[in-house]
């Protein structure tokens, strides 16, 4: 077999999963995650047609294969099936209780059609990976479903009851939420909702839900998607100022881990130190603040302004040890 003509197979194999994993799919979705064009979709799906798999094609939706057929169980290679390990135990790490619950559900339906030897496989090395629980956990112990209530929420057009304390809020406020989406960022999960008190959209941290519940009322109104939100909250943000440091290699390695969340941009080598550039969205506290961690190895070249504000905080840290 030509090494063009695998290629093809393995890509209409993969189409073939692509629709038993969806009920719709689009021609442009299948050609974005192939990177080929529409054309050649097109002739990969006839292929599917006159190899006997009852496809439904909708004008302008997508495919769909007819409800019914029964397919061939689908076999595991070993480095899938390893994958499955890695992503349990990070489903541990990141998800709430229920969630990782029922994850582990499916991944033991998932090792029952494992052949016998992949299944010793993933036993040996599942007690080999540890995952060590954050400092500040995404969720809350009281909540052990806030994650997996949103998405059937989101799901089902069903509001969504939280109990919801801010960080400038002594104690939680009830909320009514018609969630659009979650990302994760910084260690939390981020729930995107149109909240019916503030009428409008809102962010809620996972981590400060105390209370969560889906509710039987049906959703007020059609909501915009959360990449439609997010592009938009993105275009809205208050301008960036460029910050410029320049720091002796060793001290870089150690920015390098936190540097994204602050805006970092570009960096180039200049002898035996580094020029880092960044985009902050403040330079009035936050990003003063985490240049603190590391003063006295870094030195400012622009905006004079960093500058000042980072030597008022420090004099006015100097002071209160003096009291």
């Amino acid at each position: 077999m030509s090494v063009d003509l695998k290629k093809r197979f393995d890509r209409i194999v993969d189409i073939l999963i692509q629709l038993q994993s969806k009920r719709v799919v689009r021609a442009q979705e299948l050609a974005d995650r192939f990177d080929v064009s529409l054309r050649t979709i097109y002739r990969d799906i006839k292929s599917l047609e006159q190899a006997g798999v009852p496809l439904i094609g909708e004008a302008g939706t997508g495919y769909s294969i007819m409800e019914g057929y029964k397919l061939p169980p689908i076999s595991f290679s070993k480095e899938e099936a390893l994958s499955f390990v890695a992503t349990e135990k990070l489903t541990q790490k990141f998800l709430d209780k229920e969630s990782a619950k029922q994850y582990s559900s499916a991944l033991l339906k998932i090792k029952a059609i494992l052949k016998s030897h992949d299944k010793d496989l993933l036993s040996t090395v599942e007690n080999q990976i540890i995952m060590q629980q954050q400092s500040m956990p995404p969720f809350l112990e009281q909540v052990p479903h806030a994650l997996s209530s949103t998405l059937e929420s989101i799901s089902h057009k069903k509001q969504l009851f939280v109990k919801y304390q801010g960080i400038n809020d002594e104690e939680g406020k009830e909320r009514t939420l018609e969630p659009i989406g979650i990302y994760h960022e910084g260690g939390f999960w981020y729930i995107v909702a149109y909240c019916l008190i503030r009428q409008d959209f809102r962010q809620f941290r996972s981590d400060r839900i105390l209370e969560a519940g889906l509710t039987e009322n049906n959703f007020s109104k059609e909501h915009i998607s959360i990449a439609a939100y997010l592009k938009s909250h993105k275009n809205t943000e208050r301008p960036k100022t460029t910050v410029k440091l320049i720091m002796g290699k060793k001290v870089a390695n150690h920015l390098k881990w936190e540097r994204k969340h602050y805006g970092f941009e570009s960096e180039r080598i200049i002898d035996d130190q580094v020029e880092m550039t960044f985009q902050s969205k403040d330079i009035a506290i936050e990003f003063p603040r985490w240049m603190m961690m590391f003063a006295d190895f870094v030195t400012i070249l622009e905006p004079a302004e960093l500058k000042q504000n980072l030597k008022n905080i420090l004099e006015q840290a100097i002071e209160n040890t003096n009291k």
